[in-house]
């Protein structure tokens, strides 16, 4: 059931629409496959059909939305090849950007990382949380990058990354993200500390290793199989 949460003071109806449906589909509240309503979904939100109309066509250009002419809108499955590329993508910069921060990374910076790896220390060992973690997992990395003066790689990063990071939230709702924290926390240190020599190691085990859990999620025998298309599955995965 998608989460109606309420307008923030600078939203419009188009931005309120687009927050609210956008994080319905990536915390998987609106689910992989899934059709959905126009109406509906104005219903929910108590707005006009105009701006869902308007969020269904940007979705769509993100590859969140797919409509099918005479059969309906449909939330759209995860891809596998965008998964791929989008690890790819992160494992390669994520690397070079850690080592520029462990050459030079502002206090302040810093100062913000520890505030928020000691928020997401408190989700630890909880339940139903993943939206809250991600929230923090996304403003902690946009951190480190804005700290390099490299937000709009970070913004590249979160554009092609949204079928990589519905995969995350699924198999972070089987296993948990306990994993991820201690990570985090290990990230903090080694930019705090500059030791580049770790760069390398933890982010093989933050991006590369959770990857061989998500294989069991589109397996045969998955109860989530249906949540993904798994047309010309990457050599990757």
């Amino acid at each position: 059931m998608l989460t109606v949460t309420a307008k923030l003071s600078a939203e419009n109806n188009k931005d309120y629409a687009y927050r609210v449906i956008k994080e319905g589909i990536m915390y998987l509240e609106l689910q992989p496959g899934q059709a959905i309503s126009e109406i509906e979904l104005a219903e929910a939100l108590s707005l006009s059909r105009t701006p869902i109309r308007e969020v269904l066509a940007k979705l769509r250009e993100e590859n969140l939305v797919e409509v099918i002419p005479q059969v309906g809108t449909y939330i759209s499955k995860i891809n596998l090849q965008l998964v791929e590329e989008a690890s790819f993508m992160r494992y390669n910069l994520e690397k070079e950007i850690l080592k520029l921060a462990c050459e030079s990374f502002p206090l302040e910076n810093l100062l913000e990382l520890k505030k928020n790896l000691a928020l997401q220390k408190e989700l630890l060992g909880r339940k139903g949380l993943e939206r809250e973690f991600h929230k923090l997992d996304t403003k902690l990395h946009y951190v480190i990058y804005q700290g390099n003066q490299k937000e709009n790689v970070w913004g590249a990063i979160t554009r092609l990354g949204t079928h990589y990071n519905r995969i995350r939230v699924l198999s972070e709702i089987q296993h948990s993200f306990n994993d991820a924290i201690a990570q985090h926390e290990i990230i903090v240190s080694i930019i705090e500390n500059k030791e580049e020599d770790k760069v390398e190691e933890i982010v093989r085990q933050h991006i590369l290793e959770p990857m061989k859990l998500w294989k069991s999620l589109f397996s045969k025998d998955s109860p989530y199989l249906n949540y993904f298309d798994c047309a010309d599955k990457p050599v990757f995965l």
